[in-house]
C-alpha cells in the first residue's frame, strides 16, 4: 500500500506557484516562454508575403488572388482581438494563453494540409483570430509580473519574439518553405506553436494578480476617449511604416539600382532595426511615457522623410530603412502601456486593439503607398505619405496629451482630503 501511494504521488502533476511565488530567474524564464509564442506569430504573419508566388503556382491562381490569404489573416487578427479578449476575461491567464497558442497552431497546422485555395483561406483567418489576444494577454501578465519601474520592458521583450521572427524566423521559414514546398513552412510555425504550448504548460505560473472580467467590463475600454485616441495615434503613426515596407523591394530595385538578389540582406537590416527599436522603445516608456510617444512620432516623421532622399542611394537606402524599423517599432511598447494605464479594468482588450490598430495601419499604408505610385509618382514617394500619416498622428498626440493630463488633474482635485474651516 505505501509503495502504491508513492508511485501515485510521483504521476501527479505538482501544482504550478502564484506569480508572487516565483523568482527573478524562473520570472525571466517565463517571459522567453511567452516570446517564444510571439516569435512564432511574427514568422507566420510575415513568411506568408514571400510564399505567394509559391501558393499562386500551386493552386493555379494569380497572385494578387493569392495575396487575399495575407489579408484573411489579418481580418482574423482585427476580428479576434476584440472579440476573444472580451468573452474571455473570466480565464485564468495561463489557461487563455495555453488556448490562444493551442488555436494558433490548429491554424498553422491547417495551413499545412490545405488540400485547395479556400481551405487555405479558413485556415489563415484561424491562424490569425489568437494574434491580438495572445499578445494582449502576454503583454499583460509579463507586466503583472515586472516591477512597475520595468513593465515598458517587460512589455517590449514580449514584442521582441516578433521582431526577431523577422531576422531569423522568416528567412528560416521562407527557406524551408522553398525548398520543400510552401506549406512547409507553416508546418516550422506549428511545431513552434507545440513547443510554446509545452513552455508556457510547464513553466506558467497562476498569474493570481490579474483579476477577473466579464463582457460588460472589458467593452467599457470603448467607452473611453483616451482609449479611442491612443488607437488613432498607432493607426495614423505606424502606417508610415508600412507604406514604405510594402513596396521596399521595388524601391531598391528600381530607384537604388540594387540588385534583386541583396533584398535579403534590405530586410534583415530592417528586422535588426526592429530589435533594436523594440528594445530602445521599452526603456523609454518606462522613462517618460507620453513625451515617448511623441518622440517616437517625430523620429518616423524624420527618418521618412530622409528616406525619400536616400533610396536613390543603395548604401544609404538600406541603412535608412533599418532606421524606419526602429524607430517605426519603438512606438508599440508605449502604445502598449498607454492603453493599460487609460483602459481601467479593461486593460486586456484595449492591449488587444492596439494589435487590430497596428493590422489596420498596415493594410492603410499599403493601400495609401499604392495609391501614390498609382498616380505616377516614383517608389520613393510613398515614404513622403509616410511622413505626413506621422505628422498627423503628432496632431493627435497634442489634444490626447493635454486631454489626460487635465482628467488626472480633476481625479487628483476629487481625492484631495478636505478640511472644515474653524
Amino acid at each position: 500500500m505505501q509503495k502504491r501511494s508513492s508511485t501515485s504521488g510521483l504521476l501527479r502533476r505538482r501544482p504550478r506557484p502564484r506569480q508572487t511565488e516565483i523568482s527573478e530567474k524562473r520570472r525571466l524564464i517565463v517571459m522567453i516562454a511567452m516570446s517564444l509564442g510571439a516569435f512564432g506569430i511574427g514568422t507566420t504573419e510575415f513568411v506568408s508575403m514571400g510564399l505567394l508566388s509559391m501558393i499562386a503556382e500551386d493552386f493555379q491562381i494569380t497572385e494578387d488572388t493569392a495575396g487575399v490569404v495575407i489579408t484573411a489573416y489579418a481580418l482574423g487578427v482585427v476580428v479576434g482581438a476584440p472579440l476573444i479578449t472580451a468573452l474571455t476575461g473570466m480565464i485564468p491567464r495561463r489557461r487563455l494563453l495555453l488556448i490562444l497558442m493551442a488555436a494558433f497552431t490548429i491554424g498553422n497546422g491547417l495551413s499545412v494540409f490545405a488540400g485547395d485555395y479556400e481551405v487555405l483561406l479558413v485556415a489563415r483567418f484561424i491562424a490569425g483570430l489568437p494574434h491580438g489576444a495572445y499578445f494582449s494577454v502576454a503583454g499583460l501578465s509579463a507586466a503583472s509580473m515586472a516591477p512597475v519601474a520595468q513593465r515598458g520592458r517587460a512589455v517590449a521583450f514580449i514584442s521582441m519574439g516578433l521582431s526577431i521572427a523577422t531576422v531569423i524566423g522568416v528567412p528560416a521559414a521562407q527557406a524551408l518553405g522553398s525548398a520543400l514546398g510552401w506549406y512547409t513552412a507553416y508546418g516550422l510555425v506549428a511545431v513552434i506553436g507545440l513547443i510554446t504550448i509545452a513552455a508556457l504548460w510547464f513553466l506558467m505560473p497562476h498569474m493570481t494578480q490579474m483579476r477577473p472580467t466579464n463582457p460588460r467590463t472589458e467593452l467599457g475600454a470603448l467607452k473611453r476617449s483616451q482609449v479611442w485616441l491612443t488607437l488613432a495615434m498607432g493607426t495614423v503613426g505606424f502606417g508610415g511604416m508600412f507604406a514604405v515596407y510594402t513596396y521596399i523591394s521595388w524601391t531598391m530595385t528600381e530607384q537604388a539600382g540594387l540588385d534583386p538578389s541583396w533584398i535579403w540582406l534590405v530586410l534583415m537590416v530592417y528586422g535588426i532595426g526592429s530589435v533594436a527599436g523594440t528594445w530602445f522603445g521599452g526603456r523609454l516608456a518606462d522613462r517618460n511615457l507620453e513625451f515617448g510617444i511623441l518622440f517616437s512620432l517625430i523620429m518616423i516623421a524624420a527618418v521618412l522623410t530622409s528616406f525619400y532622399f536616400t533610396s536613390m542611394h543603395p548604401v544609404l537606402g538600406v541603412v535608412n530603412f533599418g532606421l524606419v524599423g526602429f524607430f517605426g517599432t519603438s512606438l508599440v511598447p508605449s502604445l502598449q502601456i498607454r492603453l493599460m494605464d487609460v483602459a481601467g479594468d479593461a486593460q486586456t482588450l484595449a492591449a488587444a486593439l492596439n494589435h487590430s490598430a497596428l493590422n489596420l495601419a498596415n493594410a492603410a499604408g499599403a493601400a495609401i503607398g499604392g495609391m501614390v505610385i498609382s498616380a505616377g509618382f516614383s517608389y520613393s514617394a510613398p515614404a513622403l505619405a509616410g511622413t505626413a500619416l506621422a505628422l498627423a498622428a503628432i496632431l493627435v498626440w497634442g489634444p490626447t496629451f493635454f486631454l489626460r493630463r487635465r482628467q488626472l488633474a480633476r481625479r487628483a482635485e476629487s481625492t484631495e482630503p478636505t478640511t472644515e474651516s474653524a
